[in-house]
């Protein structure tokens, strides 16, 4: 039997794999809880772990450059609308996204998934020219931060780090930033600093409106097994795919047990109310794995990752997953 080393946050829909109600046919799972920002690392450059979360967009890079040590299995393990990640400086006259051309934008890693994301969000939906924004680099509200794969950008399209010690928050409240993009609020947000608002005023609005015309609910991460261990075992990406399919459906099961319970478990009095209204908007099963369920999300993110001088070439959908899981 083989012992896998399984690296993932501690997600609901993971919890049952890593606590063994879940088991992986085959083989022993020993659970390693990591968030994404340390498994991400360890994945692009040591491949350390048997299994591992993967930055989507960073398979993305490492597979058209042929230097992609994992295989990812079609398992949206993280998930996100990303609308409200979009914080501008208030005196900065930006009304509109396509404002933000020709404007010097803050973004923790420009090759990351979020900002893969949004880019393609605001090209696709906003006519917005990404390439003529002026990308700077740096961690939200800690320093240090720093791009996890060399890009290899045209001329003329401007990306650099901020100077050593500077986070992307002092720099907008410094005025030296026009806008931000991140999946952590800077703290001039979070402290409601009146310098600092959002692109979108109504996120959940946008959202909403932006599912409903493509259907996508962005996913952010995967799963991958590293190429050498799945070689050895080639049916494994199927029973890993199996086995974090029902983890997932255990989790939704459980959540529905505890909201119709009479003395509910959480602290939120409406969430109840919240997951049906979810349910309406993305359907009985909101958190969809597979490739064909996701396939037309996959197919913008190959073509958006090349677009964006990531991917060298505009891969096929297909070539990300273990062809075994395609049909699954």
């Amino acid at each position: 039997m083989l012992t896998l080393t399984v690296a993932c946050g501690a997600y609901d829909r993971v919890r049952p794999l890593f606590d063994g109600r879940v088991q992986v046919e085959g083989a022993r799972v020993v659970p390693v809880p990591l968030a994404s920002e340390q498994s991400f690392p360890r994945a692009v450059t040591r491949a350390e772990f048997d299994v591992t979360e993967l930055s989507l967009s960073s398979q993305l890079v490492q597979l058209s450059r042929g230097e992609a040590a994992y295989v990812a299995l079609p398992i949206p393990v993280a998930r996100a609308f990303r609308h409200g990640c979009i914080y501008l400086r208030r005196d900065a006259a930006i009304a509109s996204p396509k404002d933000l051309e020709g404007r010097r934008v803050g973004v923790p890693e420009y090759g990351m998934t979020l900002a893969l994301w949004l880019r393609g969000i605001l090209a696709d939906e906003h006519g917005v020219a990404t390439d003529a924004m002026i990308w700077r680099t740096a961690g939200t509200n800690l320093a240090g931060r720093k791009e996890r794969l060399v890009l290899e950008l045209p001329q003329g399209v401007d990306v650099r780090p901020l100077p050593e010690g500077t986070t992307l928050n002092e720099a907008l409240l410094a005025g030296e930033l026009d806008a931000v993009l991140s999946p952590t609020p800077p703290s001039g947000f979070i402290s409601g600093d009146p310098r600092v608002t959002r692109l979108f005023p109504d996120p959940r609005g946008a959202a909403e409106a932006y599912y409903r015309r493509t259907g996508f609910f962005p996913t952010m991460h995967l799963i991958g097994v590293r190429r050498d261990v799945i070689a050895r075992a080639p049916g494994l990406g199927f029973a890993l795919y199996r086995a974090f399919y029902e983890a997932k459906c255990l989790a939704e099961a459980e959540w529905q047990a505890a909201l119709a319970s009479s003395s509910p478990a959480t602290m939120f009095p409406f969430l109840a109310e919240e997951w049906a209204t979810t349910q309406a908007l993305l359907g009985p099963e909101p958190w969809r794995y597979g490739f064909a369920a996701n396939r037309a999300e996959f197919e913008a993110l190959c073509r958006w990752s090349h677009a964006q001088h990531l991917a060298r070439r505009v891969m096929r959908a297909e070539e990300l997953f273990d062809p075994r899981t395609l049909n699954s």
